[in-house]
């Protein structure tokens, strides 16, 4: 089973975070911020993943720690659990529309953390959540996930809609990245021999 545990305690945030790359898209998640709640529930559904996720962070301040260190633990959480990588996909892409909004992403889990990172995102806020954050989200999410990331916005004028087509979309993407290819299932998809 490609299962992880995280625990995260910094004097900011206490984070709990388990996984299952293998699931059936279940979440049960309490960050200690709405609208990332639910952009994690939909990124699990769409990423056919189990997560379990509890937050105790400082958002008297504001839910930058929150929001940053979640996107840490769970790239965390998907190294550990892919292990070696062997048999896996390793590139996954996917264009999702979100009503107006059309976003693409393209993953590879190449060992190395890059976010090229191309959503416009027209307002500050959506609710009480700061939208620079998404950017803080997935950067934290590929330097520990250790793997590439492209996200661009095609067309989108709803910030709300532009982000949750983002996470949709990179969900399916990393669906796609981490599937096993049974041709290949004992072999690691790199000349290298390593990822």
């Amino acid at each position: 089973m490609r299962t992880a545990t995280i625990l995260r305690e910094t004097a900011e945030t206490q984070i709990n975070l388990v996984i299952d790359l293998d699931g059936a898209g279940t979440a049960q998640i309490d960050s200690g911020c709405g609208f990332l709640d639910h952009m994690l529930t939909l990124f699990a559904k769409h990423g056919r993943f189990d997560i379990t996720l509890t937050c105790k962070g400082d958002t008297y301040v504001d839910d930058h720690h929150t929001v940053e260190d979640i996107g840490i633990s769970l790239g965390k959480a998907f190294k550990e659990a892919l292990g070696n990588k062997k048999g896996v996909n390793r590139y996954g892409n996917m264009i999702l529309p979100m009503d107006e909004a059309l976003i693409t992403s393209a993953v590879d889990l190449s060992g190395r953390g890059l976010l090229n990172y191309g959503l416009t995102i027209p307002t500050e806020k959506v609710g009480s959540f700061d939208t620079e954050l998404v950017e803080e989200f997935w950067l934290g999410f590929v330097r520990n996930a250790e793997c590439t990331l492209h996200i661009k916005q095609l067309d989108g004028t709803n910030s709300h809609h532009i982000i949750e087509g983002a996470f949709k979309s990179v969900a399916r993407s990393l669906k796609s990245a981490v599937e096993i290819d049974r041709d290949f299932a004992d072999e690691i998809p790199s000349t290298k021999g390593v990822l």
